[in-house]
């Protein structure tokens, strides 16, 4: 649905785009992760025909968005990052407005108009000014617009940055409901976990290159040779010290504040902390809970991007 091949961008000598080679599926849902100025944003423009690249190319259900634009702008839906809006427009003004820029008749804007206010939680303020509406709510309607035509493909560059908790989690669930539909969808954002719930695959950008490329666990594996492991005693915290550390795969031991708790690196393979939880029990070590902490997902983004030299 989506190819992008050695897709470059320089302007002079920065490069804001380095031989980006990337494919999504039909009706699955990429994220786009990447800090401000990692190039999402460039990458985005180039799909949607309104930049040009230096070299590469890039293909929309099989169209060139470099020698084939119009057709491609029928094929997606775009959602930039900072957009415009009419404000002396009503909300169903607006979506009539583009109705009709893409060619749909009267009887087809009136009847679609609606359900797309429906679909984006908009319904109710259908007669209400544009420039009244919340953040949030213009968010949605941008949507709506980036949907009037039916594409096949919706490109959202940042859709919900800027939003609050709430109007984040309405745009998490309209987007899971356009992913039902069979949508495929492109979406970035600088906020790693914010992506995680709703996208199939995961792609990291840093300084204009795809460091990293997989789903949500998947990603996370990469960092799954050093484990976190938080071990709690009831007593005897210092017999469990001298334990730790003779294991060669433990790495930087350390007392919780609590006290009763100790971290530390694990290196070892699954197998190996089988048998050091086993050898834990065997030696009756006084402890209430073995746990392997959960890697966050920021940190798996920062050391990915570390990875690569970017601190």
């Amino acid at each position: 649905m989506i190819e992008i091949n050695e897709l470059t961008k320089r302007y002079g000598k920065f490069t804001a785009l380095d031989s980006l080679n990337l494919q999504i599926e039909k009706g699955s849902v990429f994220g786009f992760v990447g800090q401000n100025g990692a190039g999402k944003s460039t990458t985005f423009s180039i799909l949607a025909t309104l930049l040009a690249p230096t070299s590469g190319t890039a293909y929309i259900n099989g169209f060139s968005v470099i020698e084939e634009p119009k057709i491609v702008r029928r094929q997606i839906g775009y959602m930039p990052d900072f957009f415009g809006v009419y404000d002396q427009l009503k909300a169903e003004e607006y979506l009539d407005f583009y109705g009709a820029s893409y060619g749909l008749s009267v009887g087809e804007r009136q009847k679609l108009i609606p359900q797309l206010l429906e679909l984006v939680n908009l319904l109710h303020k259908h007669d209400s000014y544009v420039d009244v509406l919340s953040r949030g709510m213009k968010q949605r309607l941008c949507l709506a617009r980036s949907l009037i035509h039916d594409p096949e493909v919706l490109i959202l560059d940042e859709p919900a940055s800027g939003l609050d908790p709430r109007a984040r989690v309405e745009m998490r669930e309209i987007l899971k409901e356009l992913k039902t539909m069979g949508k495929t969808i492109l979406i970035s954002s600088h906020i790693l976990p914010e992506l995680a719930e709703m996208c199939d695959t995961i792609g990291i950008i840093d300084g204009g290159k795809l460091v990293a490329e997989g789903s949500v666990a998947e990603i996370q594996e990469r960092l799954r040779g050093e484990k976190l492991i938080v071990v709690r005693f009831q007593h005897d915290i210092e017999k469990g010290i001298a334990f730790f550390e003779d294991d060669v795969n433990v790495a930087q031991l350390k007392v919780r504040e609590d006290n009763a708790s100790l971290e530390f690196i694990y290196r070892g393979s699954a197998e190996d902390q089988r048998i050091l939880l086993k050898k834990t029990i065997l030696n009756e070590l006084p402890v209430i809970s073995f746990a392997e902490v959960e890697t966050d997902l920021e940190d798996v983004f920062m050391e990915i991007t570390k990875e690569v030299g970017h601190s």
